[in-house]
C-alpha cells in the first residue's frame, strides 16, 4: 500500500512520528513496523528445556529472538544457534539478544540446511533444539512484504527476499488444478475449486487486497458470515507453497534429532494442520509407536530414540490467546532423546 493511503498504524503499534515542517504545520509520519513476534508459549518451550545438558541449543527459526532470549536468561550453560531466511528477523534477533553476544550465533538461512549448524559445533551434539514454524506478526503487520490478506501489498510473501518464487507466480501462473490442489492441501480450504476458479478468471492479480477480495467473493455467504477472515486459509497455503515449509519439515526434525545428545531435548511448534501431521507421525515412529497400526488394534512397539514427553500437542492457555491472539492456534511437541539407534 502507498504510504500516504496509511489512516492508522499497523496493528502491531508502529508510532505516529510527529514533525514540523517547513511551513510549520506538523507532519505525520507512518514508520514501517518495528520486527515484533510475540513467542509462542515461551514457558513452556524454557521448562522443557530447563533439564538438558549443558550445550548448544539450535533455535531453528529463531524469528525475533523472543524464545531464545528466555532460554539464554534461564541457564548461563547454555547458548544458542539462531537460523532464520528473514535478514530483518536476524537483525531483529540480534537486537533483541544484545546482552548474549558471547553465547549467540546468528546463521542467515533455511532450517533446511543444518550443515552450517554443523560447522559451528563440530563433533559436539546439540543440547536441545526449538522448531518455531508459521509467519512473524512483524511479517503479518508489515503490507511490503505481501503476507497480510488485511493489509494491501505485493503478491509477496517470502521469508527470504532473495529467493525467486513470490506469492504472484503461484497465482497468476498456476493451473486451475494445480491451485486448487495447493489450497486444500496446504490450507484445508473446503472451497479450493471454487477459489481456484475464480482466482483464474480474475488474472492477473497484483495485490494482496485484490487477492483476497476475489476469495471473498467466491465463497458462499454462509462461510463468509463465519469468524475469521474468508482468504486466511487461501493466504496460509500460498505462504506455505511458496517458502517449501510443508517439504522441508520432516527431514530437518530427523536431521535434528540425530544431531541430539542423549538426554537432549527438541520442541516443535506448529500452527497447521499439515505441519502437525507430519510432526506427529514422526515424533511417533522414532518413539517406537507403529502409526501404521489400525485403532482396533494394540500398538507394535520398535526400538525408540526418542521418549515423547506428552501423547498428544500441547496448547496455548485461555490467558495466553487472550494475550496473544496467535496463540490460538499453535500445537507444541516436545520430546526428550533417550537413545542413539
Amino acid at each position: 500500500m502507498n504510504e500516504a493511503k496509511h489512516t492508522s498504524p499497523t496493528t502491531n503499534g508502529s508510532p505516529l512520528d510527529p514533525a514540523t515542517g517547513l511551513s510549520g504545520r506538523r507532519i505525520t509520519r507512518f514508520l514501517p513496523p518495528a520486527f515484533a513476534h510475540i513467542p509462542v508459549m515461551a514457558e513452556v518451550v524454557t521448562e522443557t528445556l530447563s533439564t538438558v545438558p549443558s550445550g548448544p541449543i539450535l533455535d531453528a527459526t529463531i524469528g525475533g529472538g523472543g524464545h531464545s532470549y528466555e532460554i539464554l536468561k534461564s541457564r548461563v550453560d547454555l547458548n544458542v544457534i539462531g537460523i532464520d531466511q528473514d535478514p530483518e528477523a536476524l537483525a531483529a534477533a540480534k537486537s533483541k539478544l544484545a546482552g548474549f553476544e558471547n553465547r549467540i550465533s546468528l546463521i542467515h538461512g533455511r532450517f533446511d540446511d543444518l550443515s552450517v549448524v554443523t560447522k559451528h559445533i563440530g563433533k559436539q551434539k546439540l543440547s536441545g533444539f526449538l522448531f518455531d514454524l508459521g509467519v512473524s506478526s512483524y511479517q503479518l503487520d508489515n503490507p511490503h512484504r505481501g503476507f497480510s490478506f488485511r493489509n494491501d501489498g505485493p503478491l509477496d510473501m517470502r521469508m527470504n527476499p532473495e529467493s525467486q518464487i513470490t506469492a504472484g507466480k503461484y497465482v497468476n501462473d498456476s493451473s486451475e488444478q494445480e491451485l486448487a490442489s495447493l489450497l486444500y492441501n496446504y490450507g484445508d480450504e473446503r472451497y479450493s475449486k471454487r477459489i481456484a476458479k475464480a482466482i483464474v478468471s480474475m488474472r492477473p492479480i497484483a495485490s494482496t487486497k485484490e487477492l483476497a477480495n476475489i476469495i471473498s467473493d467466491a465463497m458462499p455467504a454462509r462461510s463468509r458470515r463465519s469468524s475469521g477472515h474468508p482468504a486466511r486459509r487461501s493466504f496460509q497455503a500460498l505462504r506455505i507453497a511458496v517458502n517449501c515449509e510443508i517439504e522441508i519439515l520432516e527431514s530437518s526434525i530427523r536431521e535434528s534429532i540425530q544431531m541430539l545428545k542423549v538426554g537432549g531435548r527438541g520442541v516443535v511448534l506448529s500452527y497447521h494442520s499439515g505441519e502437525d501431521r507430519i510432526v506427529k507421525r514422526v515424533l511417533r515412529e522414532l518413539a517406537g509407536l507403529d502409526t501404521s497400526n489400525s485403532k482396533y488394534l494394540p500398538e507394535v512397539r520398535h526400538e525408540k530414540e526418542i521418549l515423547l514427553l506428552a501423547r498428544k500437542a500441547q496448547r496455548a492457555s485461555s490467558d495466553e490467546i487472550s494475550r496473544n491472539p496467535r496463540a490460538s492456534s499453535a500445537l507444541l511437541r516436545k520430546f526428550e532423546k533417550v537413545s542413539e539407534l
